[in-house]
């Protein structure tokens, strides 16, 4: 809690800041780099606000969405000049809050800076870190990732064993966990990715099979190769040309879980889906999401994925990069697929 001390330490604080709004693919220069050399760490006498210290940020396709006037989200565009915003996890360097005290740590929206001031609790989350698993868990596994992929699949999707499931994105932050959460159902599992290499990742995380879209000159024949049975469920990542594909191979009373469209992102005008009527004949249901619903329910699902990583049933990967100053780098390059698994900037060691 704040102390109300008249001696208040300031520190530089680093920072990245969003320069205008764009169109097409981000790129670095669309982000600088720059530094508050005033940066209180106290909060004021009276005040509610907490002042937190960044340890690790999370990399999102969502926040291209939000680098336009537009952005179709459900949270605000971003400000031109002012810093980035994403989910991170922070340690409280002191409150005037009365549910959040110095050291504890919290997993919530915080800026893309050394150190934020946080004014809201709404969506803030106090760890209450299981040292057995690494805390940078809390970016996917344990976080914002791991609730969509369980919110997303088992609610949204309602699986029985025995079913036929597509992912897209599959090597992905939620992507990889849909996967493995539909073999522990006991379903029969494809994903797609953007590199051998990650396609050799889903098959060592238990997918049945895999495969590289970019060398797929025929959706639609790589999806009847992979499921000559149809699809009963798909976990939509992707949009675009994928989507339209997909509906072709909809099982009836098949499920699509809509939680992205990574493919769309960039353009300026979205493509568009010409095998809708599949919907109809197969009575396919299509329903998007949004994980902010199920944030009553996270202490839920920690409780469900926690015993599967001590047991060693579900892994995942993480792609970890370290310091701040490459964080542009790093969000740019969810775009081309360059990263392997949840992407992960480290800002300050704990």
């Amino acid at each position: 809690m704040a102390d109300g001390s008249d001696k208040e330490a300031v520190v530089r604080n680093k920072q990245v800041i969003f320069k205008d709004y764009i169109s097409g693919f981000p790129k670095e220069s669309d982000m600088a780099i720059t530094c508050d050399e005033n940066m209180k760490l106290k909060v004021p006498a009276g005040s509610k606000d907490i002042v937190v210290k960044n340890l690790y940020l999370s990399c999102d396709p969502y926040m291209r969405l939000l680098m336009k006037t537009n952005s179709g989200s459900v949270w605000n565009p971003y400000t031109p000049g002012s810093t980035i915003i994403g989910v991170g996890i922070a340690k409280v360097v002191d409150s005037g809050h009365p549910d959040f005290r110095q050291g504890d740590l919290v997993l919530g929206k915080t800026g893309w800076e050394e150190y934020s001031v946080l004014k809201s609790t709404q969506g803030l989350f106090k760890i209450q870190h299981a040292t057995d698993v690494p805390l940078s868990y809390y970016m996917g596994i344990l976080g914002m990732p791991g609730l969509t992929a369980y919110a997303g699949f088992y609610d949204v999707c309602s699986p029985k064993k025995g079913e036929f499931v597509f992912v897209s994105a599959a090597s992905g932050a939620v992507g990889q966990l849909v996967g493995q959460f539909a073999k522990l159902m006991g379903c029969f599992v494809v994903g797609s990715a953007g590199t051998q290499e990650k396609v050799e990742l889903l098959k060592k995380l238990g997918f049945d099979d895999a495969f590289n879209y970019k060398e797929e000159p025929d959706l639609n024949a790589a999806l009847k190769r992979c499921f000559p049975e149809g699809i009963d469920i798909y976990f939509e990542n992707v949009g675009g040309k994928m989507l339209d594909a997909v509906l072709l191979h909809m099982r009836v009373h098949g499920r699509i879980a809509v939680c992205g469209m990574i493919s769309q992102y960039n353009l300026a005008q979205p493509e568009g889906v010409h095998n809708l009527m599949t919907i109809v004949y197969k009575r396919v249901r299509i329903q998007g999401f949004f994980v902010a619903d199920y944030h009553p329910r996270y202490s839920e699902f920690l409780d469900f994925i926690l015993p599967y990583i001590r047991e060693g049933k579900v892994k995942y990967v993480e792609d970890i990069v370290e310091g701040l100053e490459n964080g542009p780098a790093a969000l740019v390059g969810l775009f081309s697929g360059r990263n392997v698994g949840k992407q992960i900037v480290v800002v300050a060691k704990e």
